[in-house]
């Protein structure tokens, strides 16, 4: 789909029939051109939605040297910045722009307002933007990449993306991750997550294709659309043993998620693994030296930044960016393999 065009400030100059020159003084409200203008050429610029894009000025004079980094609050999930995840990519990102000579300005908005991100490009704070994930607002992003705006999204490519994405390849680690309990016996693999996030609902479909893959169908009470919230979880897996749901493995979408349900399991009298496997996402460091230790499906995060960083900066040099969908792997550890026979639980 074409980009809409773009007011632009000569638009403006033939309207109100002056010169470029005279409408950008008029906007930055310079002292040369008398208070009527001034006042006429705002109102112009406010009736036909133009803004002065004071990154793009800053940009050409080469005063900016800023980034903004924006995780969005959800505050259904309240996912803070001290999430692992969230610190590992911001780290990276952090590193890819002091590479560069660049700085990061790190800052939150609300998750369903996605399109206030613009402003901190627009007031000239930032000279382009990375937005950790995509949320539940496709449409706002890709409005945001037909306005101009220099944007870049730690998420999933999804149908109809006009925006520039960065992500792991989900729909692969979701099959990953089933495949190795399927082939560890299991037939009862319960998938956790909240699968209207694009990011989790491809690692959902994942479950599904490796079960098909098995020539298995998967109960449908099996898919457990769980948010990112310590109480919810916990109360799901309640739930799943209060209706007396049989399983066997669990497929978490993300390493804390899997934390907290191996700590709910063990309060009400079943271990992983000597009674359920498990398998999570995200491969945090924790992952490692948790009791049991989480086999885990990894992302490249140190290069995550890095494409994040270098997708921002073909933009602002004028390049079409498309979506880059990074490998992910699966690392095998304890909580996914059956104990040795005769081990006590």
């Amino acid at each position: 789909m074409p980009r809409p065009n773009r007011v632009q400030m000569a638009d403006l100059a033939r309207i109100a029939g002056v010169s470029v020159a005279t409408v950008s003084r008029a906007l930055n409200d310079s002292p040369l051109i008398n208070a009527d203008t001034r006042e006429r050429i705002h109102t112009l610029a406010r009736a036909m939605n133009y803004s002065i894009n004071v990154g793009a000025q800053n940009l050409r004079l080469k005063q900016n040297r800023t980034v903004a980094v924006i995780v969005p609050y959800d505050p259904q999930t309240r996912q803070h910045l001290s999430d692992p995840f969230f610190l590992s990519l911001i780290g990276s990102l952090a590193d890819a722009l002091t590479e560069r000579g660049h700085d990061m300005l790190l800052t939150r908005i609300d998750a369903d307002r996605l399109d206030l991100a613009a402003q901190v490009y627009h007031t000239g704070r930032a000279m382009g933007i990375v937005l950790v994930g995509q949320w539940h607002h496709h449409d706002q992003l890709n409005a945001m990449a037909d306005s101009g705006l220099p944007l870049v999204v730690w998420g999933a490519k999804l149908p109809r993306q006009r925006y520039a994405t960065v992500g792991g390849d989900n729909l692969t680690g979701g099959r990953l991750a089933t495949a190795h309990l399927l082939a560890q016996g299991a037939r009862r693999v319960v998938f956790f997550g909240d699968t209207e996030l694009p990011e989790i609902g491809l690692r959902c479909q994942g479950w599904r294709a490796a079960h098909a893959a098995a020539g298995l169908v998967p109960d449908e009470a099996l898919c457990r659309p769980v948010p990112f919230v310590g109480e919810a979880i916990q109360q799901a897996v309640e739930q799943m043993l209060h209706e007396g749901l049989a399983f066997d493995a669990i497929f978490a979408a993300s390493d804390l998620m899997a934390m907290t349900v191996i700590g709910t399991l063990r309060r009400l009298g079943r271990s992983v693994p000597e009674d359920v496997l498990l398998v999570s996402y995200d491969d945090i460091a924790l992952a490692a030296h948790f009791h049991p230790t989480l086999s885990t499906v990894s992302q490249p995060i140190e290069q995550a930044g890095v494409l994040l960083v270098e997708s921002l900066f073909a933009q602002l040099a004028g390049d079409k960016v498309g979506p880059k969908v990074m490998p992910t792997e699966l690392v095998v550890r304890q909580s996914s393999q059956r104990p040795a026979s005769g081990h006590s639980s």
